[in-house]
């Protein structure tokens, strides 16, 4: 009988690797992703909350009339708009669909809003996600604020 044990154990690392018997899938690890974004921002934790940006000069940021190039530049533009708790409010992401294009790479569709002291801004988000053998990131943002009433 240990023989069976043994031999199930080195199909599974052998033919399967690493990789867990139930995988998540994909939406469920990005859902994962934004979570941890929103909590991390909900903190006052913008180095946490990038953790979901692909860490390269590749990661592209669209906002308005701007775009932003590059991990690095991505994170100075968020320290410098949010520079503080009372600027960066409570985030909730809202009205996620996430859509697999392929193995390693999805579309993420929602909603954003900040409850801050004096208002609540709001807005949509496109989010192009890869999985790198960390996780699922972020190389592509386009977020649009909604115009005010």
């Amino acid at each position: 009988m240990k023989w069976l044990v043994y031999i199930s154990l080195f199909v599974h690392f052998a033919i399967l690797g690493s990789t867990p018997l139930f995988a998540q899938s994909p939406q469920s690890e990005i859902t994962a992703v934004l979570n941890a974004q929103q909590e991390a921002w909900n903190r006052g934790d913008i180095d946490a909350f990038m953790e979901g940006y692909w860490r390269s000069d590749e990661t592209v940021f669209v906002s308005g009339d701007e775009v932003t190039r590059g991990w690095q530049k991505v994170l100075d533009r968020y320290q410098k708009k949010y520079s503080g708790r009372e600027k960066m409010g409570i985030l909730t992401f809202s009205s996620l669909e996430i859509t697999s294009l392929n193995d390693d790479s999805a579309v993420a569709l929602g909603a954003w809003k900040l409850k801050r002291a004096n208002d609540e801004p709001r807005g949509r988000f496109t989010l192009i996600f890869r999985r790198f053998p960390d996780g699922w990131k972020i190389v592509h943002d386009h977020t649009s604020a909604a115009s005010p009433p």
